[in-house]
This record gives structure tokens, sequence and C-alpha cells, in this order.
């Protein structure tokens, strides 16, 4: 019932697009698309002030101790000013450069039945339930990801922090006492 259902929906989306031009047709997938679109301008804002903090953060080294907090504060802030005034911005030019950059090649690479196709399934309820559903499994797979492989990566990611702070002249990190085998400290002499 449930597949016939889904049938029918997708029938009707077909029909309600066969008097649509080719042009229309990308049009109207571009615009159920819009969500991921502006996530694109999200992602890029993000990804422009996280490079920004990761850059200011290995420079801040060079602040005297009794300031760094202070400085950290203010460089978040700034940086969070600048993300607030560049995403709405980048946002806004994806969506307006999508028509241009991938309305040609949903004209190109897709028949005008295939169109009508995408545009009825993006719209259906088993797609919405689908990303959804494919959201939380990302996340869930992430924490697994790095919940399974946090000792693996860290112990890589130490090896690489000791390796780049001898390249730059940095001095070595003190080594944590480890625990004995009876799970005592090491005795001082």
């Amino acid at each position: 019932m449930v597949r016939a259902l889904a049938l029918m929906l997708m029938l009707a989306a077909s029909i309600g697009a066969q008097a649509q031009t080719k042009k229309e047709l990308v049009a109207k997938l571009l615009q159920v698309q819009q969500q991921g679109i502006e996530n694109i301008g999200r992602s890029l804002a993000g990804q422009v002030s996280q490079r920004v903090l990761m850059a200011a953060g290995q420079e801040m080294g060079r602040v005297p101790a009794d300031k760094r907090e202070a400085v950290g504060r203010d460089i978040q802030a700034d940086v969070k000013k600048f993300h607030d005034e560049v995403e709405p911005l980048l946002r806004e030019r994806a969506l307006r450069l999508a028509s241009t950059v991938a309305g040609p090649m949903y004209e190109e690479k897709l028949t005008e039945d295939e169109l009508k196709q995408v545009i009825a399934w993006m719209e259906s309820p088993t797609s919405r339930k689908f990303a959804q559903l494919d959201r939380e499994l990302g996340n869930a797979l992430a924490e697994k990801v790095v919940a399974d492989t946090k000792t693996t990566v860290d112990g890589k990611l130490k090896t690489l922090e000791a390796s780049i702070g001898k390249r730059l002249g940095l001095p070595a990190a003190p080594a944590a006492a480890a625990p004995s085998a009876s799970g005592a400290a090491p005795k001082k002499k």
C-alpha cells in the first residue's frame, strides 16, 4: 500500500511536471535543492573561519602568557563577527551561482524525464525521511569512528605534533610518567 502511494505521488508529480520545459524543470530542481545549496555557502564560511582560528592559535605562543586569554577572546569575537558577515553573502552567492553552474549541467546531462523523476523523488515524503535518517546515520557513524579510532589517532597526532615541534625548533613536551605494571606511579629517587 505504501509503495502504491509512493508510485501515485511520483506519477502525480510527473503529470504536473509534463507541461514544463526543460529549463523550468531545471529551475524547479534547483529550488528543491535550495537548502543544500545554501549549506555550501555556510560550509565555506565555516571553513574560512576555522582556518583563521587555527592560524591564530598557532601564533598565540608569541603573545605574552598573561595576555593570551584576553587576546584569544578578542580573536574569537573578531572571527565570529567576520563569519556572521560573510556567511549570508556566501549563502546568497551560492544560490545565485547555482543556476549558472548546476543549471547548465543538469540541462545537459539529464533528460526531461530524468529531471521529472529526480524532482518527484526529492519532493516525496520518503526522500525527506531518508535525508533526515541519512544525517542521523552520518552523525552516529562519525561518533563511532572517532570513538573506535581515538587511541590510534591520538597517538599518531602526538607523534606528528612532536615531529612538527622538532622541525620548528620547539622544546619537546615532557613525557608523562607511565604507571608501572602494578598500577602504581614510579617512585622518585
